[in-house]
């Protein structure tokens, strides 16, 4: 990973994965009627870990992964093509309680993205998001996560970077200023 200030070692990551996992128990009790995707592909990683960590604890989920690629409002302005990762959704989630997962939330617009393609698979009875980092500053849409892992402020320059073992080789969250991108 480039060098940055770290803001969540490994060790911290997983705290705070244990403790998003208990709140959303606190929130869920069994699960029923409640669904968790994540989305594509980074917040999927996420995603992976919370049902991973709630499974062994003996709760059924219904879990699923979202692409938003060709929901953005800028896949089209970009000068490299982009690829597209793999939807897994394989139930409706008509009426159900949906966690929606994410890395980071910074302007909103990922988020938007996910909410309209989720509607491809029904209309769910009510959406919850949940984020590893919430960036406060600079949202260009009204939308708040109800689970935060951690909240960052920082400038419009400066960059959040969630790594992860299979994509990065190591797992941790930094902060990057403008210069050092």
């Amino acid at each position: 990973m480039l060098s940055g200030s770290t803001l969540l070692s490994e060790k911290r990551v997983k705290i705070t994965l244990t403790r998003l996992c208990h709140q959303l128990i606190e929130n869920h009790d069994d699960f029923s009627n409640t669904c968790v995707i994540g989305i594509q592909k980074r917040g999927a990683m996420l995603a992976d870990r919370l049902v991973e960590n709630l499974r062994n604890w003996n709760y059924s989920i219904e879990y699923g992964k979202l692409d938003i690629t060709f929901y953005r409002d800028d896949f089209r302005k970009r000068s490299t093509p982009l690829s597209a990762s793999e939807t897994i959704i394989d139930f409706i989630v008509e009426d159900k309680k949906v966690i929606l997962v994410d890395d980071v939330l910074y302007t909103g617009r990922t988020v938007q993205a996910a909410l309209t393609a989720l509607q491809h698979y029904g209309r769910p009875k009510e959406v919850e998001l949940l984020v590893l980092i919430d960036r406060r500053f600079n949202r260009q849409l009204p939308l708040e996560a109800d689970y935060k892992g951690l909240i960052v402020d920082a400038l419009d320059d400066a960059y959040v970077k969630v790594s992860w073992k299979e994509i990065d080789g190591e797992e941790g969250v930094k902060i990057f200023s403008a210069k050092s991108q």
